[in-house]
């Protein structure tokens, strides 16, 4: 699933369209996450986009009283092409048409979403989200605070959206190397300098994979065509059975915690 680098990545590609009009939409399959209503984009006809932002893993198109929210889901892509390409894709479903280009989001899997919203800041799927990790507002001591009494496994937590957003199993991992915390060590038990050290690791890992373009495992691409390239940084994720290339002595381990493989190295992260 793209977590918050790889939407990052795909904000940056399609930045180009602000300040254009929007000349038409077209929605080939409406039948994703939560069925497109056809009807409502029709009102974005003819609008000027103002901002093209990210919250979360959402990738929001303002129109000013008007925004499209958009969510890759577990395979969904952006890919921009000319306006009067006639490429069609299996599992393309909405294009945004521009002056000389246009947007195309496919989603094979159809876990993704596309959503026209007139009052962004109630949308179901934001109101209750937490701070965003690259943010002032994520810190050592907001995280201490609100995970000090959890039972739950520090892994969980950083996945967890209300407590911090944008972070899916991937980075998840690699954060928790960095910051050479287990995985399974539960959040009542961390102390403050492992809690501030947490964030420092959650910081640094997701400033690189933006840097880098993102991970490209097996769906994800950016919107230009290329791959991200951050999966040659990868320490831990889906090096199971492999020399951790920390310590070099032992074999990075795999478990399952929330129907979810976690990786890690028991003696760096002891």
């Amino acid at each position: 699933m793209p977590e918050l680098p790889e939407v990052e990545t795909s904000v940056q590609a399609i930045q180009k369209f602000k300040k254009q009009n929007i000349e038409s939409i077209e929605i080939f399959n409406p039948n994703l996450r939560w069925r497109v209503d056809s009807q409502d984009f029709q009102k974005l006809h003819g609008k000027k986009v103002l901002n093209i932002t990210r919250r979360a893993k959402y990738i929001m198109i303002n129109f000013g009283e008007f925004d499209i929210l958009i969510h890759l889901g577990m395979t969904g892509t952006l890919r921009i092409t000319d306006k009067y390409s006639n490429l069609y894709k299996k599992h393309d479903h909405v294009e945004l048409i521009f002056e000389t280009e246009k947007i195309i989001f496919n989603d094979p899997r159809r876990f993704g979403s596309f959503h026209f919203i007139s009052n962004l800041e109630n949308h179901f799927l934001l109101n209750s989200l937490g701070p965003e990790p690259l943010s002032k507002q994520f810190d050592g001591a907001y995280l201490f605070n609100k995970i000090k009494k959890s039972k739950s496994p520090i892994k969980n937590a950083l996945m967890n959206q209300k407590n911090v957003v944008g972070i899916g199993n991937i980075y998840a991992n690699e954060i928790l190397f960095d910051a050479k915390i287990r995985p399974t060590r539960k959040c009542k038990t961390l102390t403050k300098k492992e809690n501030m050290q947490i964030v420092e690791s959650t910081k640094k890992i997701l400033k690189l994979a933006i840097k880098a373009g993102g991970t490209t495992l097996q769906d994800f691409y950016q919107p230009d065509g290329n791959k991200g390239y951050f999966k040659i940084d990868l320490m831990v994720y889906d090096r199971a059975g492999k020399y951790c290339l920390f310590c070099k002595k032992e074999i990075i381990a795999r478990i399952i915690q929330a129907q979810r493989a976690t990786f890690f190295c028991k003696k760096c992260q002891g």
